[in-house]
Formats: structure tokens, sequence, C-alpha cells
């Protein structure tokens, strides 16, 4: 645990040395606020619920999170440092974690600024603070799942541009993948095929406030799924 939090220690480092996670932080926290407040003018609606805010995550995170991760691997690559990252007495496992980490917590800093929003709202209405905790639940799990994805294809990412580019490519995908079945009569097996790999569709609960089992171990598999690939690709790159 040491050598991780050594790592995630220099990752945030990393990440506040630049501007990225200035911009980042600042985009999200303005854009998410105007959604809600003038695009879907929260006050007009006079419902105690902010699941329009918090419906909109992931889209949103199709482009934060490939902004977060672009860098991590292919800066790496770009530079040539990744193979003096590998011979630090770290294990492949260790690194894509304390990458991973690093990552998590600009994602978790970013969404503990949010709290303003629910915080500020609830006097002008019964919220049911349950149902906060629940889609905050949801978007950190979705966001640990997209952060994974980030990190899987910077690491096989030459430089940010393509990293992004990938990044962003993959995540549309995995979010809008079961807006086929709106557009296309398709078997009931192969629409819950399709239903099954959406980010979006898992999140749909989550956006309600609700805590699905099923939908908590469709994050955490991914996440683990595409952690455990990076570390393939660095086993990979230091073997060969």
């Amino acid at each position: 645990m040491r050598q991780i939090a050594t790592l995630v220690r220099k990752e945030l480092s990393s990440y506040f040395n630049s501007a990225i996670a200035y911009i980042v932080v600042i985009v999200f926290l303005v854009f998410t606020s105007v959604w809600l407040f003038y695009i879907q003018q929260f006050y007009v609606q006079n419902v105690a619920s902010l699941r329009s805010y918090f419906g909109i995550m992931p889209i949103v995170f199709v482009f934060l999170l490939p902004a977060v991760t672009m860098r991590s691997w292919a800066e790496e690559n770009k530079l040539g440092t990744v193979e003096l990252l590998l011979t630090l007495p770290f294990t492949e496992g260790q690194t894509v974690l304390g990458k991973f980490f690093g990552a998590a917590s600009l994602l978790l800093i970013t969404l503990v600024l949010t709290l303003p929003v629910p915080l500020s709202v609830s006097p002008l209405g019964d919220f049911e603070s349950g149902q906060i905790i629940g889609q905050y639940i949801g978007t950190l799990l979705l966001g640990a799942a997209g952060i994974s994805v980030g990190l899987f294809m910077s690491s096989i990412s030459r430089n940010q541009i393509s990293a992004f580019i990938m990044s962003g490519v993959v995540m549309l995908f995995l979010t809008l993948v079961n807006q086929v079945n709106y557009v296309m009569a398709a078997p009931g097996w192969l629409a819950g095929i399709i239903n099954y790999v959406s980010l979006n569709y898992h999140f749909n609960g989550f956006e309600k406030g609700l805590v699905d089992s099923r939908d908590v171990i469709y994050y955490l598999v991914l996440t683990v799924l595409f952690l455990y690939l990076n570390v393939k690709v660095l086993v990979f790159r230091k073997w060969r």
C-alpha cells in the first residue's frame, strides 16, 4: 500500500503542477451548473430532485475522463520514460493502481466541489438525502470505470491526442450503445446484451438514486477488466 500511495501522490502532483487539473475541474463545475440551472431550468421545474443534474454525467464523462487520463501513459510512451518507470521497485499492478487512484482522487475532489449544489437547493424542497447519496455513488462508479478505460487506451497510445480520441470513441460507444435498441428492433437476447454493455443503461438506476447490486457489479467488473488489460500491456512491453 505504501508503494501505491507514493505513486498516487506523484500522479496528483503531476495533475496539479500542470493546467489540466484546474481546467478539468473548472469546466466540469461550470458546465454542470449551467446545465442544471439554465438549460434544464431547475427553479422552473419545481421538483425536489437532482436527477437532471446527475443524468448528464455519462455524457460529460465521455469528454472529461479522456482529458484526465490521456497523458497518464501516452506521455510516458512519447518521452520514453515508461521503460525507466518499469525498472523502479514497483510491480506493474502497483504502477497501474497508482495511476488509477491518482486519477480517481482527482475525480473525487471534483465531485466534492459539487456538494454546494445539493446543499444550496436542499432548503427549497423535500430532497431525499438517500437518493442524492445513491446518485453520487453511481457517479463515482461510472467515473472509476471510465478512468480504467482511459488508462488502458492511453497505455497503447503514442501521444496524448490519440489517447484522448481513442478513449473518447470507446467511452462514447460504451455510453450510447444502448440507444441502438431505440432505433432498431433487435431480438430480445441481443437487446439484452446491448443494454448490458452500456455504461448509460447501468447508470439509469443510479440517476434515480437507486443502488442496484447488478449495476455495481457491472461497473466494478469493467473497472477491473481494463486495469487488468493495462497491466498486461506493461508486462508485454517489459518483456518484449
